[in-house]
């Protein structure tokens, strides 16, 4: 388990040039299966790493906003206990969200 919000921004960062990357690669060499082993191992970890940053702060991306668990109390939800649309949560880019 990675330590501090940053860490796992950093980790969630890395990890995605590392599809970016292998995306790249793949169109052009699409049965590459090494290629296509770790793209597999880092697709599958930087979903654990967004749901895991969405359960320990907020999503970063519309596809980690699940209404069903919108009364999720994270370090920065300005409306614990309530249902909500949960995007909102945390710091926008302009005050400081960004990694």
């Amino acid at each position: 388990m990675l330590e501090s919000r940053q860490d796992m921004l950093c980790r969630i960062d890395e990890v995605s040039f590392g599809i970016i990357d292998l995306t790249l690669y793949l169109d052009t060499h699409p049965t590459d299966n090494e290629a296509l082993t770790l793209f597999e191992q880092y697709h599958s970890e930087r979903k654990n790493l967004l749901k895991q940053f969405e359960e320990e702060y907020e999503p970063l991306t519309v596809d980690c906003v699940n209404i069903e668990n919108s009364e999720h109390v994270g370090s920065e939800c300005q409306y614990p206990g309530q249902k909500h649309f949960h995007w909102v949560d945390g710091p926008l880019p302009w005050e400081g969200g960004a990694a």
